[in-house]
């Protein structure tokens, strides 16, 4: 009955020991880490790790309150977000190292958003009659 033990005992110095130097020599990522920087404002309207996990269901309660209640609040709104991290340079979340762009590209997540919240769409309807 040693026997077993000492060879289960064994392992689990033997595992410790490789996570050791598996630490030791963990190597750069192969995809680039997401560029995420604050264009403006001192803090978000949740913490960081929240907004990471659970922007897309603020974004679609705000889209539900406003869209079909009538319910229109900054809070959580597309708009209030584009406005704090869009890029001083460009005025945008998306393209080259956008806030949002470089996040969805790195987890390989299509953003669909813009699709429709564009000033270029915005401007075409108002101008159709």
């Amino acid at each position: 009955m040693k026997k077993p033990t000492a060879v289960a005992g064994a392992l689990i110095v033997a595992l410790g020991v490789a996570g050791v130097f598996a630490a030791e020599t963990k190597q750069p990522a192969r995809v680039a880490l997401p560029k995420v920087t604050i264009e403006r404002g001192e803090k978000c309207v949740e913490p960081t790790g929240d907004m990471r996990r659970n922007h897309m269901s603020y974004i679609l309660h705000q889209r539900d309150e406003t869209m079909h209640r009538g319910i229109r609040t900054t809070w959580h709104s597309l708009k209030n977000c584009v406005n704090c991290h869009a890029s001083r340079q460009t005025g945008s979340v998306i393209g080259r190292d956008g806030f949002c762009a470089s996040c969805h590209e790195y987890a390989a997540v299509r953003i669909d958003c813009f699709e429709c919240h564009t000033p270029l769409r915005q401007q075409q309807a108002a101008a159709t009659p």
